[in-house]
């Protein structure tokens, strides 16, 4: 398409989808989250007064309180869960009476329930069997470090390593072109999804096409959307066939599954093309209204073989939350390729069962340790555990150039504390720290030695690297690196770095960074 009349006809969407936004955008808590709430903050009330009532009124029951609470220090200690996320569990069971052990009992755990553990094994089932990795050997005999990487995400995630892929790399989005030329389906999968002008301009294209008879399907999270959508807009999709369901839909039971949200951002269009990124559906992600400052993030398009593992996610996580499955899924999976030699590895990460270790966490460490020049990363937030903190000092200390981009502009002001928190030990072993001026940094980049990068949705924080369901795309000596590359360059361009005298601060904020530090695994 000319440019010119590309322009122009992004721009005639654009004021058809304005006039489609109320002014009045939804900022409260529909009622049905409320509710949800109300009950399951009733559910542990009565849990706990049941306890406490026992305590007063039953002999010796509080024997068995305390013995209670030993044991599930005992446990916490004994489980093969990161050390930084038992000491404040241990803390907080050990000397908040009753409370503290009913919350380990009731949210404790971070695995998928056995019903949800039970639908992933089914749909994996359903799903037609990817070949063999047949482009590990060129990989092998091109670049052994890289090789042992695709082998421990394929270990971890069950994916692949492909070739025959073409990556673009951009910075807004920039769907409409692809989702107009969709034949066959579009799936779509968003943490969040708001009303205005971006997805009015989305929607318009996905009716279009289900009059087309294109097969069009929506995931998006229900906690991540509370105050973006109105509370069943899911049912408003479905009547206009667009099939949709809420993630994790919040049903107000007191335990710990509300906690693990899709934090997922991923677009599929025909198997043949996919979206991944930063970017959710929303005006902020491409600056068409301001709330911190410049909004400033990522994606990458990607068009050919490695479409595929990114479709077998879309599929499970219906399939998790969705009552009608998706059965037939071969039709899905069709072969098509576009000639690259660049490699790359799309992948997913979620509790266990579904993914039994840590894959972007693991990954991430191997990357940085590995690294032998350079290690450049962007992310909205820096809260990390002492293994990924020390991974990051010692690569500074043996002298690689450790570069960080925060931001300057805070979306949330209590997390860009905790985020500040780190600075100062980073930047005593020689780490590099910026911040974007203009605005809010959204994008998670991880790029080293510019031979090897990271994209995708996950921050360096413990809600992406533990809780959520994230994904992401390794990819190594592609020429899309150097676009990458450039972006970050010219980023840091538009960031101060911060110096060890900037993270001098007085004794009140140093005792609220530690206590920050001790509690950060559970937020």
């Amino acid at each position: 398409m000319d440019e010119g009349k590309k322009i122009i006809k992004e721009e005639r969407r654009f004021r058809r989808a304005r006039k489609k936004v109320k002014l009045k955008r939804i900022k409260f808590i529909p009622l049905r989250f409320l509710v949800a709430m109300f009950i399951m903050f009733i559910e542990f009330l009565i849990i706990i007064g049941s306890v406490v009532t026992l305590t007063i009124f039953v002999p010796y029951f509080y024997i068995a309180v305390v013995l209670t609470q030993f044991v599930c220090a005992m446990l916490i200690v004994n489980s093969k869960d990161n050390p930084d996320y038992k000491a404040p569990w241990i803390f907080f069971v050990l000397f908040v009476p009753i409370i503290g052990f009913m919350s380990y009992i009731l949210f404790y755990s971070r695995d998928l329930t056995r019903g949800q553990a039970k639908r992933i094994r089914v749909a994996n089932k359903s799903i037609v069997k990817v070949d063999d990795n047949h482009d590990l050997s060129d990989l092998k005999n091109f670049d052994s470090n890289a090789y042992e990487q695709a082998i421990l995400l394929s270990k971890l995630s069950s994916t692949h390593i492909y070739k025959n892929t073409s990556i673009k790399y951009f910075e807004s989005g920039e769907l409409y072109e692809d989702l107009e030329s969709a034949k066959k389906f579009i799936f779509m999968e968003y943490f969040i999804i708001e009303n205005g002008i971006f997805w009015n301009s989305v929607l318009d294209i996905l009716e279009d096409k289900v009059r087309e008879g294109v097969e069009v399907r929506i995931i998006y999270d229900d906690i991540g959307c509370m105050k973006k959508l109105p509370s069943r807009y899911y049912k408003t999709l479905t009547k206009r066939r667009i099939k949709t369901i809420p993630f994790s839909k919040l049903r107000g039971q007191a335990n710990n599954r509300f906690n693990n949200r899709s934090h997922r951002k991923m677009t599929i269009i025909d198997g043949k093309i996919a979206y991944t990124g930063g970017i959710n559906i929303a005006d902020e992600y491409i600056n068409a209204v301001e709330r911190f400052g410049h909004w400033k993030d990522c994606g990458i398009r990607l068009e050919g073989e490695a479409i595929k593992e990114m479709t077998r996610l879309f599929i499970i996580d219906y399939n998790l939350n969705a009552k009608t499955k998706i059965d037939d899924t071969k039709k899905y999976f069709e072969e098509y390729s576009v000639e690259n030699s660049g490699f790359c590895a799309p992948f997913g990460d979620g509790p266990n069962p579904m993914f039994p270790r840590r894959v972007a966490k693991t990954l991430i460490l191997d990357m940085i340790n590995k690294a032998q020049k350079t290690i450049c990363i962007t992310t909205p937030y820096l809260i990390i555990d002492t293994e990924l903190e020390q991974s990051l000092e010692n690569a500074a200390l043996r002298g690689v150039d450790v570069k960080i981009i925060t931001p300057h502009v805070p979306d949330k002001k209590f997390i860009f504390l905790m985020t500040r928190s780190y600075y100062p030990k980073l930047i005593e072993a020689g780490v590099k720290i910026f911040e974007y001026t203009p605005g809010f940094i959204h994008a998670k980049n991880y790029l080293i030695d510019d031979s090897y990068a990271l994209i995708g949705t996950i921050n360096m924080d413990y809600r992406s690297l533990v809780h959520h369901f994230e994904n992401g795309v390794y990819i190594c000596h592609h020429d899309v690196l150097k676009n990458i590359k450039a972006d970050f360059d010219q980023t840091l361009k538009e960031s101060i770095e911060i110096k060890e005298s900037d993270t001098k601060t007085n004794l009140f904020l140093r005792f609220i960074w530690s206590l920050i530090n001790i509690f950060a695994p559970l937020m």
